[in-house]
């Protein structure tokens, strides 16, 4: 029997980054334990046309119900933790936490616990226009984690939105819209981010830490990381 918790991984939104969760977590367990082995998981993967247009529809309260059923799936299929394979989707965290009695690790926790731990305070948050415009994402890294957050103006906003549901979620990475990404990092350092999080899963398909200036912590590789250790029992912070 092994040791490993099992991992309920919410996934699909879009797939693109949930094979990249699958691909970072299986990377990490083999490097951990050595050999051919692998992480145990359990996934759950919505139509993300589906999830697209009730985002749009701002139809929030039935992507909760959709939340909370799939939860509830992977505690009754036995898991013993949930990762939300998607930053925007953290909106309905309350929800997911309130479905089910295991814990959800929040995808900002790790991601604020390694900026703060490279000793820095002001950071950009790059990411679909939900995440950075409300307030269930900035909130919790400003009021848990103290950390000042800074978001792109109203036009390089929707152009990394845009993006993100064009291309990003449809595989599509084109150098013309990493060019746009650098230049919308480098307007949030000239303001004064002393980092750059990458609060979308799938912006790790298009930019990474060569495309900025300054230091950028990728959400999709933290939370991995952090489900991993938490898997093979290390401390990894949840919500409950």
């Amino acid at each position: 029997m092994s040791d490993q918790a099992l991992i309920g991984l919410i996934g699909g939104m879009s797939w693109e980054s949930s094979a990249q969760y699958y691909r970072l977590i299986n990377e990490a367990v083999r490097e951990r334990l050595g050999g051919v082995a692998s992480a145990r998981t359990l996934m759950w993967s919505f139509d993300f046309a589906e999830i697209e247009t009730l985002q749009h529809a701002g139809r929030w309260p039935e992507l909760s119900r959709r939340l909370a059923d799939a939860a509830r799936a992977l505690e009754a299929g036995g898991a013993d933790f949930l990762v939300l394979c998607t930053n925007t989707m953290h909106r309905e965290a309350d929800t997911i936490e309130a479905a089910v009695h295991i814990p959800l690790l929040h995808i900002a926790d790790p991601t604020a616990q390694a900026i703060k731990a490279a000793g820095l305070t002001r950071v950009g948050l790059l990411g679909t226009a939900f995440t950075m415009e409300h307030d269930f994402y900035r909130g919790r890294l400003e009021k848990r984690h103290g950390l000042e957050v800074l978001v792109p103006e109203a036009d390089d906003r929707a152009a990394v939105h845009d993006i993100i549901y064009r291309e990003l979620v449809a595989g599509q990475v084109l150098d013309a819209s990493r060019e746009i990404y650098r230049a919308v990092i480098a307007r949030l350092v000239a303001r004064g981010a002393q980092a750059v999080i990458l609060g979308c899963t799938e912006i790790m398909l298009l930019v990474g830490q060569a495309d900025s200036s300054v230091p950028v912590f990728d959400t999709t590789q933290l939370h991995a990381l952090a489900a991993v250790e938490r898997a093979l029992g290390g401390v990894g912070e949840l919500t409950r």
